[in-house]
């Protein structure tokens, strides 16, 4: 099994609506209990999210795979963001995923092994493929540059856009729009994303000329670009640990 799988399996079909995972309907003892757990619990970590952002996505195994993608973004300090990552903004959305960003700091202390994973965010903040929806382009102008200068490893478990109403199979490695053929955004995607917010990614796009990116753009950064070959993750047998280590 791995997450280059055209698709891994059939899936469970039972009362599945379009774009929703097949199950029965929330019964009223279900939304009383969760709306009463709602006003008791503090939910601290979810409340902790306090940005949204919205851009694309490519497939790390097949850039021409590619998707719209909403994160909701919780600091843990100046140096470190963590994202939930849904493929939409509704209600009924999917949460398909997670998305971590580094500093640059924090990204050069990293092996070159570990830096193959992650992708950079200047060329698609630049290029206004990344959007603050709703909030004003002056406001978020801050954000936005230092988000410029940032690495992130985006890992995808649940491939929506190939039609799966479950999370299947392995998880995809995500790499970051880029300014090479397979890495340009389908022009139907991004009219569709402009159209919902109703923004023009070419004005962003001119308004961000000042917005620059890291000081020293990593070379192992974008792994895909820079030696031609995709990664994608095997799910393969393993012999278990049977005895623990001592504490």
């Amino acid at each position: 099994m791995a997450s280059s799988d055209e698709r891994p399996g059939a899936y469970p079909a039972r009362n599945g609506a379009e774009n929703q995972p097949p199950g029965d309907p929330e019964t009223m003892k279900t939304v009383m209990i969760d709306k009463g757990a709602a006003m008791m619990q503090s939910l601290k970590p979810i409340k902790q999210m306090s940005l949204h952002l919205c851009s694309f996505a490519c497939y790390g195994h097949d850039p021409s795979r590619q998707i719209e993608v909403n994160f909701y973004v919780h600091r843990l300090n100046q140096d470190f963001l963590q994202c939930a990552v849904y493929d939409s903004n509704s209600s009924k959305t999917h949460l398909i995923g997670v998305e971590y960003i580094v500093s640059e700091r924090l990204f050069e202390a990293l092996s070159p092994e570990e830096q193959k994973l992650w992708h950079s965010h200047d060329y698609e903040i630049q290029t206004g493929l990344l959007v603050t929806p709703r909030v004003p382009e002056l406001v978020a102008k801050t954000e936005l540059q230092n988000i410029a200068k940032t690495y992130g490893k985006f890992w995808c478990t649940w491939q929506t856009d190939r039609g799966d109403k479950l999370p299947l199979g392995a998880p995809s490695l995500m790499v970051s729009p880029q300014d090479v053929n397979m890495g340009k955004i389908k022009p139907g995607l991004l009219k569709k994303r402009d159209d919902e917010y109703g923004i023009s990614t070419e004005s962003l796009k001119a308004s961000r000329v000042d917005i620059m990116g890291p000081e020293r753009k990593n070379p192992m950064a974008d792994y895909w670009v820079h030696h031609g070959k995709g990664l994608a993750v095997d799910i393969v047998e393993t012999e278990m640990k049977k005895l623990a280590p001592f504490p």
